[in-house]
Order: C-alpha cells, then sequence, then structure tokens
C-alpha cells in the first residue's frame, strides 16, 4: 500500500565534492555571475509555479486539500524500488545527486596532489567502487578488532574497550556548544546501546514490532554466520535479551526532546557516579577529553540503568554483543553478502525498500556525506546563482517583518514577555545558500585500495576535528551541512536559521514563479524554521541561545494551553490502523509549521498590498493569489511512503507525515476557508473557537 505522507522536512542525502582540488573557495569567487546558468524565463512547474495535473479537482478542498492539490500525482507516481519513499524533497536531491556525481567523476578524472580536494574525492569514491578490492580483503579488517573483544576476561576491561570502537556502544560522548554558553564548547553524553532504531522497537508489543523483533533475531544470526562464529542463535537471543533491558532504561523519545529535563550539568566525578562499571572518567581520557570539568548528561538515570544492565550481563554476553555491533555498523565496508544482509533488515524490513540502490548512486551519497564542504564549493560555484541568494534574502527580511508585527499586535502575550520575543527576532541571523568558511579535510589521508581503512580515517578525522575546535571559541560561521543538501534548519543555540541551496530550487523557490507561490513554499519554510526559535523548546533559550526562562507565569500558561490543543488535534490522525501521530512529539515542528504559514501569509499580504493598487493580485489560471498561496504549501508535501517507512515516520517522529502537514496546519487558518469557502459541511472544518492560533 502506497500513502501520501512526508514523514519529515529533511531529507538523509548528503551528497557533495570538489571538482577543482583548489582548496577553500574564495566567497567572491563564487558569486560569479559567470559561474552559473541564468535564471529559467519561466517557472519550472506549469504557468505560475504549481503543477496543475498533479491535482485532483474532483476532490473538494474542504474535506481534503492535500488530496485536491496533489491527488493526481498521487494516483500516477510509483516509489522507485530502492526507495523508502518519493516525493519533491526526494526529486531534488536525486538532482543535486546527478551534478555531485558530475562532479565526483570530474575530480577523480583529473587527479591532485596528496590532500587537496580532487585526491580525497577521487580516491574515496574509488575505494568504494573497487568491490573487487572488498570481497577479497574479506573480514581481514575486523579481525584486529574483533581479537582485542575476545581477550576481553572482565567488564572493566569491556569498558575501557567501547570508547575505541568508533561505533556508539551503551551510552555516547559528543562536543557540542554549551546551552548555558553558547560561545563555548562543552562535552555532553547521552543515551544508546541499542541496534533497532529506538525503544519501541523493543517495547510495542503490536504485531509488526513483534515481526521487527523476529527479522532483528535472524539479522543477527546471519552476521555470525557470515563472520564465520558459531552459535548464532544463542548469541541473538542473549543479545535482544540484553538491548531489550537497555531499551527499557531509554527515555521516551517526548520526554528526551525537553530542554528543562535532558540540560544536566555535572562534574566529572558525578558523571561518573552514575555508572561506575563503565569507568566514565577514563572514557572521557580515551576520547581524548582530558581535563573535562563537566558533562552534561541528557537521559541520567537511562545511563545509571543501562550501567546496571551491562553489569548484570555475563561478560560472554558482552563479548558477543561487542563483537556483532562491531560488525554490523561495519557492514557496508565488508564483502556484499554483509551489506546485503544489512540492507535486508534496515532497509528492506524496517523500511520496505526493495532493491539496494546502484554501486554509483550509493558511492555519491558517501563521498557527499564524508566530504560534502569539499564538493559544495564547487555546487555552488555551478548550480546556485547570486540572484537566488538576494531574492532569499529579500524574502527573509519580509518574513521577519511580517512576524514583528504579529508579534507587536498578539493578544495573549503580555508586554513584558513580548519584548523578550522582539529582542530574540531581532537577533536571528539568517544564513543563505553557502557557509562563510568551508571544513578543511587537512591531514586526512585516503586511499584508492582500502575502503575498510579509508572510513576509520575519515571518523578519526571528524573526531579530531571536533577535539581540534573544543577549547577554542565557537565558531559561528561554521555549518554542519553541506550547501547541497535539501534541507533548512534553525539552531536554538545560535540562534540561526539556515537554508543551504539544495532546497533554494522549484517548487520551494523559483525566481521565475509567482510571488504567492514563493511565499506559500520557501516563505513558509523560512517562518517555520523562525517559528522553531519560538516553538515549545526553542522558546526555552533567549536572544544570545542561552536557557534562559524569559516569559511570565500568565504568558506562558496561555501558551501552555494553545500548544496543547494543537498537540491533541495531531493525536488524532491515524494514518495507520494501530498508530497515530504522536502529538506531543511532533509538537514543535507542528508549531513550526502552523506559524510559519501565518508568518509567511502576513508577509504575502503585505507585498500585495504594496504590489497592487487594488490590494489584490490578479487571478491566474482560475485561482487567487490566496489560493495560489495555499497550493504552494501543499505543494511541496507531496510524497509517497511505504507502509513500513510510515511505521517508522510515525514511532520515530518528529514530524508529522506529510498529508497532516498540510490539512493540519490550514484547517487552523481562517484565510484558508475564506479562500476556498470552507464551511461547517467540510470534513477539515474547525469551529473558530477550535482554531489554534499561536504565532
Amino acid at each position: 500500500m502506497r500513502h501520501l505522507l512526508l514523514g519529515g522536512a529533511c531529507l538523509a542525502l548528503l551528497t557533495a565534492c570538489d571538482g577543482t582540488g583548489a582548496g577553500i573557495a574564495d566567497a567572491a569567487a563564487i558569486q560569479d555571475e559567470t559561474a552559473v546558468a541564468e535564471t529559467a524565463a519561466e517557472p519550472r512547474f506549469g504557468t505560475f509555479g504549481f503543477d496543475l495535473e498533479g491535482m485532483d479537482p474532483t476532490a473538494t478542498p474542504g474535506d481534503d486539500f492535500y488530496r485536491y492539490a496533489n491527488g493526481a500525482w498521487d494516483d500516477t507516481t510509483e516509489i522507485p524500488a530502492d526507495r523508502a519513499r518519493f516525493g519533491v524533497f526526494d526529486m531534488l536531491a536525486l538532482e543535486a545527486e546527478e551534478h555531485v556525481n558530475a562532479l565526483i567523476l570530474e575530480a577523480q578524472a583529473a587527479g591532485g596532489e596528496a590532500g587537496s580536494n580532487n585526491q580525497l574525492i577521487g580516491d574515496l569514491y574509488a575505494s568504494w567502487m573497487d568491490a573487487d578490492a572488498i570481497e577479497a580483503a574479506g573480514t581481514a579488517p575486523l579481525e584486529p578488532w574483533l581479537a582485542e573483544i575476545a581477550a576481553v576476561e572482565t567488564h572493566a576491561e569491556a569498558a575501557a574497550l567501547m570508547p575505541r570502537l568508533h561505533f556508539p556502544a551503551m551510552y555516547g560522548i559528543g562536543i557540542s556548544p554549551d546551552p548555558a554558553d553558547p560561545d563555548t564548547y562543552t562535552v555532553r553524553s547521552g543515551q544508546g546501546g541499542l541496534g533497532m532504531p529506538n525503544r519501541e522497537y523493543y517495547l510495542d508489543d503490536s504485531e509488526r514490532f513483534e515481526e521487527y523483533r523476529e527479522a532483528y533475531r535472524d539479522y543477527i544470526i546471519r552476521i555470525h554466520e557470515l563472520a564465520g562464529i558459531e552459535d548464532g542463535a544463542a548469541k541473538a537471543d542473549a543479545i535482544i535479551a540484553l538491548e531489550t533491558r537497555i531499551a527499557q532504561a531509554h527515555w521516551t523519545r517526548e520526554r528526551s526532546r525537553q530542554v528543562s529535563e535532558t540540560y544536566n550539568v555535572m562534574t566529572v566525578d558525578e558523571f561518573a557516579g552514575l555508572a561506575p562499571v563503565f569507568n566514565l572518567a577514563e572514557a572521557l581520557e580515551i576520547r581524548g577529553l582530558e581535563g573535562v570539568d563537566e558533562v552534561i548528561v541528557s537521559q541520567p538515570s537511562a545511563l545509571t540503568e543501562t550501567g546496571e544492565a551491562f553489569e548484570a550481563a555475563d561478560i560472554a554476553t558482552i563479548r558477543d554483543y561487542l563483537a556483532f555491533h562491531l560488525i554490523s555498523n561495519r557492514a557496508s565496508w565488508l564483502p556484499a553478502a554483509f551489506d546485503q544482509a544489512n540492507f535486508d533488515f534496515f532497509s528492506r524490513t524496517l523500511s520496505g525498500t526493495e532493491e539496494q540502490r546502484e554501486r554509483d548512486r550509493r558511492g555519491t551519497q558517501l563521498v557527499g556525506s564524508a566530504l560534502g564542504h569539499a564538493i559544495g564549493q564547487e555546487y555552488v560555484a555551478r548550480h546556485f546563482p547570486p540572484s537566488s541568494k538576494e531574492q532569499m534574502d529579500d524574502l527573509v527580511e519580509n518574513l521577519t517583518t511580517g512576524f514583528r508585527g504579529r508579534l507587536e499586535q498578539l493578544e495573549w502575550m503580555d508586554d513584558e514577555t513580548r519584548a523578550e520575543a522582539l529582542t530574540k527576532l531581532s537577533t536571528f541571523e539568517s544564513r543563505v545558500g553557502y557557509p562563510e568558511v568551508w571544513d578543511s579535510f587537512e591531514g586526512l589521508e585516503l586511499e584508492p585500495g582500502d575502503y575498510f581503512g579509508n572510513r576509520l580515517r575519515l571518523s578519526e578525522h571528524q573526531w579530531n576535528e571536533q577535539l581540534a575546535r573544543f577549547p577554542e571559541p565557537v565558531d559561528r560561521r561554521r555549518w554542519s551541512w553541506p550547501p547541497q543538501i535539501v534541507n533548512a534548519s534553525y539552531n536554538p543555540l545560535m540562534n540561526q536559521i539556515t537554508f543551504p541551496a539544495g532546497i533554494l530550487q522549484a517548487p520551494f523557490f523559483d525566481p521565475a514563479a509567482d510571488a504567492a507561490m514563493n511565499y506559500g513554499a520557501i516563505g513558509a519554510v523560512i517562518g517555520h524554521e523562525i517559528g522553531h526559535g519560538f516553538d515549545d523548546q526553542g522558546r526555552r533559550y533567549d536572544a544570545e541561545g542561552r536557557i534562559r526562562d524569559w516569559w511570565t507565569p500568565e504568558t506562558n500558561e496561555l501558551f501552555e494551553q494553545a500548544s496543547g490543543r494543537l498537540a491533541d488535534q495531531y493525536s488524532e490522525f491515524c494514518p495507520i490502523d494501530d498508530l497515530c501521530v504522536n502529538g506531543r512529539l511532533a509538537l514543535g515542528e507542528n508549531i513550526g509549521d502552523l506559524g510559519g504559514m501565518q508568518m509567511a501569509y502576513t508577509a504575502y499580504r503585505n507585498h500585495v498590498a504594496e504590489t497592487y493598487p487594488d490590494g489584490e493580485a490578479p487571478v491566474i489560471d482560475g485561482f487567487t493569489g490566496d489560493q495560489r498561496f495555499f497550493l504552494a504549501w501543499a505543494q511541496v508535501w507531496r510524497t509517497l511512503f511505504r507502509d513500513d517507512a510510515l511505521r517508522a515516520q510515525l514511532v520515530n517522529g518528529p514530524h508529522s507525515p506529510g498529508m497532516y502537514r498540510v490539512n493540519g496546519v490550514v484547517r487552523n487558518l481562517d484565510a484558508w476557508y475564506e479562500a476556498f469557502e470552507v464551511t461547517e459541511d467540510h470534513e477539515l472544518y474547525l469551529p473558530p473557537e477550535e482554531r489554534v492560533s499561536i504565532w
């Protein structure tokens, strides 16, 4: 069964590389108009930026606006066999991937000095594409690691080995800006230890999750068979029993997104005292974090109970657990049988994907993820015209102006809280297209015939880069993403909204489209990211990105009431008989969507008032300006989902499926009712008093 749904505003595809080999590009050179194609004179879709052929005009907008805007597209589109979903995000990502693949091949052909972008890109890609060399190496690259695991005789020895294994085991240790002082880095630790996506996969007693667990057991047995390890079935049962105990200790995803609960500052001694069996002070030193004074612990009780589960397990089970995860986490680095087994469980069973992607496509993803900033420099120079950046800057300014006007008039917000909100809005930093500075790969060594070794060296390089930054002030100019990714983000610690070049393509953003389309699509995305600064968690950070409660009790209570009603609305959406949207888990994203559309609509109406003497945009193809605005939002969320991928989306969150990101939003907007003449006779109708308006 296919579903018209989109699980999230982000796409996991990171594709990048550099065809110049020249190192870090100069920002001025990127702005060279001669380096990019001219802007198209006509919209990419239809006459005004909307794909009219994808509509279902037989559907009634007030009954199912998503279907009305996208029904024919849904009926005529098939999910490619190598994908769990397919929609607008995926379409743009595949197009970016084609550009990136071309740049990879150019870099490989051009070659370059050791350490140059061309050399790194070309050799990493070559090592992945050399499947014969990977087959010939077999499991030999694993042997030193497996020997170390086999030599473990005590829990203390196992605890000392875990920080060196290059995969999350039992707990995580990372480096990030400090929410109390965003200009400095701190160490953060969180729960870990599971092989399946999260605790629900172990604890949900529904039939489908029982099938997932049985398939996971089969996968563990298969990995043991391929590695030549005996007693795979008994080992699988023991491993799953241990992970189930860890899952019981884990916090839920809803709780884990609560800033007030996950910001727990501890001394190293206090951190180590949560789970003495893990020797956490020693683990910090092993990871190169000597001299650390404090650690922020996200889920303290989970770490304690995971330590208890670790200590209660016999040492043979611990060895088996470590050996299995060592192999499983490196399955794609190993011969094809390991890679296929990993795909069969994690992609085919858990997501419904029917086929592996072609090897060169997977290689493109690999290089883009590992060396994204190297390829991003050339990608931007070729595919992101300066005119698009200028137009986006204007849109961001217009959205900010529109939201400022809304903040100044919100009836439910008192003046003291309003002043703080306006100050926070004034400090928002917008980043469009590409970063000011690019990640460096200095010192990284990659070889064309050693894929396993390349992956280890990449992991070590990435961690060493974090360690090198750790004692320094936070560099606000850094991007964690390459510019060709199809995504957008808000960083509460930096109070930054980021719109990479990859998402600034039609139908999100089309310089030749009608203004209503750009305001309803990328404008609402801009508003969505601004809205994250004021959602149920983002609002807990102030204008400087610090955790601080700047809300008066009275205004806080009104916000809680409105956001609670929104969560309840979405929790009633149940695309699968036994599984509904988790309104609390998805609350931040849904507040972002609703607020983003409200901001974008205000900005659009300001644009119309300034542009047209009579105060109304012209009718195009029978659609008013307001109708085109709402159709734009609906179009960017058209997506098909396989059943298991949909189930995973509902369980893992935090985004509502796409049809609800359309229908769930518009039914709360008065302007939509007026634009499409929606009345109490329609299924999406909400009485005015039940419509939620926060921002």
